[in-house]
C-alpha cells in the first residue's frame, strides 16, 4: 500500500532553541492522523515544512511518493491544506471566495464548488459576506476551499481551534465523512486530546519539538482510560515535565 506521506529526518530549530528535530514518521492512506502536543511543541512549524511554506534545515518529506523538496508541484498536487487560519475575502461571498480559489484548479466548476459548500454545511449561507460569519463558519468555508480539488491527503492546523460545540461536532463529522465516502486521507494537528482522541485512527504525540510515540488510537484505549492518561505517561516516561 502506498504511503500518504513519509517524513525523514525533519528537521527546523530556530534560534530560541524551539521547533521540530528529526521528525519520522508514516501517514498511511485513509489515516485520519492526529498530531498532538501542547501548544509550541513543534506542530506547526513540521506541518508548515510539510506544505513547503519553511524550508526545513535538513530531511524530507515525501506525499505519494512525490519528495517535497525535489519535485514540489508533483507532491503538492493532491494535498489541501489549512495551516493557522482559514483566510478568506471578507467583502466576497462563501460563493465568490470559493470562485476565486477555484481558478487555481483545472476542472472545478461551480458543481464542484456548491458540492464542497453543501458537504461542509455552508449551501445555506452560498451567497454571504464572508466578514458576517462566525469562526465555526470561517472554519468550514476554509475546508470547503480545501477540498475544492478533490484532495487525497488534507493537512489541517487546529481545525478545531476557536470553535464551538456545534462548530466542533459538525467538524469532527466532517473529517470523518470526508474520510469515508471520498478516502481522503488527514493529518491533524491538535492540543485538545478529547477530540482527537473522538475523531483520529492513529496518533503521534509530540513534545518538546520530538515526536515521542505513535500508535493507534484503538491500542491506546485498550491499555488506558483515556488518551489523556496515554499522553500524560507518554510525557513522563520521556521524563520532560
Amino acid at each position: 500500500m502506498m504511503k500518504a506521506m513519509e517524513i525523514t529526518g525533519l528537521t527546523k530549530v530556530y534560534s530560541n532553541g524551539r521547533g521540530i528535530s528529526d521528525l519520522n514518521l508514516e501517514v498511511n492512506q485513509g489515516d485520519i492522523f492526529g498530531f498532538l502536543g501542547p501548544n509550541g511543541a513543534g506542530k506547526t512549524t513540521a506541518m508548515k515544512m510539510m506544505a513547503g511554506l519553511i524550508k526545513p534545515d535538513r530531511g524530507d518529506v515525501k506525499i505519494f511518493g512525490a519528495s517535497i523538496i525535489d519535485d514540489y508541484v508533483e507532491a503538492m498536487k493532491d494535498v489541501g491544506c489549512i495551516i493557522e487560519t482559514a483566510e478568506s475575502y471578507p467583502y466576497l461571498t462563501a460563493n465568490e471566495n470559493l470562485k476565486l480559489f477555484a481558478r487555481y484548479y483545472p476542472g472545478v466548476d461551480q458543481r464542484r464548488i456548491d458540492e464542497c459548500l453543501e458537504i461542509t454545511g455552508m449551501l445555506k449561507y452560498k451567497h454571504e459576506k464572508s466578514k458576517k460569519f462566525s469562526l465555526g463558519m470561517k472554519q468550514r468555508l476554509g475546508v470547503a476551499a480545501a477540498i475544492l480539488s478533490k484532495p487525497k491527503l488534507l493537512i489541517l492546523d487546529e481545525p478545531l481551534n476557536g470553535l464551538d460545540v456545534e462548530g466542533m461536532l459538525d467538524m469532527r463529522k466532517l473529517i470523518k465523512q470526508l474520510a469515508e465516502e471520498e478516502g481522503t486521507t488527514f493529518f491533524i494537528s491538535s492540543h485538545l486530546i478529547h477530540d482527537v482522541e473522538l475523531t483520529c485512527t492513529r496518533i503521534g504525540v509530540v513534545y518538546s519539538g520530538k515526536l515521542v510515540n505513535v500508535e493507534y488510537t484503538k491500542n491506546i484505549l485498550s491499555n488506558y482510560a483515556s488518551l489523556e492518561n496515554y499522553f500524560v505517561s507518554e510525557v513522563d516516561r520521556n521524563g520532560r515535565v
